[in-house]
């Protein structure tokens, strides 16, 4: 059991709740840029180990796979954590998907018919970029759901995630948790650098705008979807190297569980050492 504690540590630090933590803090780890870096680089050989052999175990026929699922503000900070930590390992076992806007022929569907389509394979990490979440969070603030239709995307959003646990997909929902204060910055810094202004989209001043509503919406989603099987994590934002070195343990932490194991060979290692003896390279 106090290995299990152990191997919790960050998790249980971060578990969003009632109160979520100062989006400039460090809660658990470390407090310190140069700290964090290092600490960094460390976690990057771990979570590169860890993932490759999930990747193998998939391969050799495994069903197991992790989803980690991103939401936050504009300029939180989504894209960053996915080349920061997802750049530490094998491009190979990653997929990756960015939910925008639903086209039209998207919204012809059921809202989680376009998630399905991006679901991890098994050995994969899959990463989303917003997700489901943006089905309730958008309408809910734009006054386009009513009270019952929230309340039935709730439970149908719980029934989809306990599927994937079920069926071997471990999700990790993470609330990257930014300040208004530093949101301001960020949105600055796009405008008055030439090279970020690629960055900036008019529609995140409205967003802004309603700064109030997005936190209580997703007060309201913590409260009504962080369950034993998906839970939500806040992570605190204001600090980049803070961030990535957050949900670069949330990742190890979540792998090291799993345990994976790399497939034993289907055949005989020595017959085939003593095979490889024999066998020259031609002219």
């Amino acid at each position: 059991m106090a290995k299990k504690d152990a191997g919790s540590r960050v998790r249980d630090a971060l578990r969003a709740g009632a109160q979520l933590p100062d989006p400039g803090s460090a809660p658990v780890g470390p407090g310190k840029k140069p700290k964090a870096l290092a600490k960094l680089e460390g976690a990057g050989e771990r979570l590169s180990a860890l993932q490759e052999s999930l990747y193998a175990e998939g391969v050799g026929g495994g069903g197991r796979s992790v989803l980690l699922v991103l939401q936050g503000m504009d300029t939180s900070g989504k894209g960053g954590t996915v080349s920061h930590v997802l750049g530490l390992v094998n491009p190979m076992g990653v997929r990756y998907a960015a939910f925008k806007k639903p086209t039209a022929a998207e919204r012809r569907h059921h809202y989680l018919w376009r998630i399905r389509k991006q679901l991890p394979a098994p050995g994969q990490i899959g990463v989303f970029d917003r997700s489901h979440y943006e089905d309730i969070l958008v309408p809910r603030v734009s006054k386009l759901l009513t009270p019952a239709e929230r309340r039935r995307r709730y439970s149908e959003i719980n029934a989809f995630e306990e599927e994937l646990a079920e069926a071997g997909t471990t999700v990790v929902k993470v609330f990257l948790h930014i300040s208004p204060e530093e949101q301001l910055k960020r949105l600055k810094a796009r405008l008055v650098t030439p090279e970020k202004r690629w960055k900036f989209n008019p529609a995140d001043l409205d967003a802004r705008a309603h700064w109030a509503a997005y936190q209580e919406a997703y007060a309201d989603i913590f409260k009504k979807t962080s369950t034993a099987h998906a839970p939500w994590y806040a992570v605190p934002a204001d600090h980049k190297w803070y961030r990535n070195w957050a949900v670069a343990e949330l990742l190890i932490e979540t792998l090291a569980d799993l345990e994976p194991r790399f497939p034993e060979p289907d055949y005989d290692v020595d017959a085939e050492l003593a095979k490889l003896k024999g066998v020259g390279v031609s002219a």
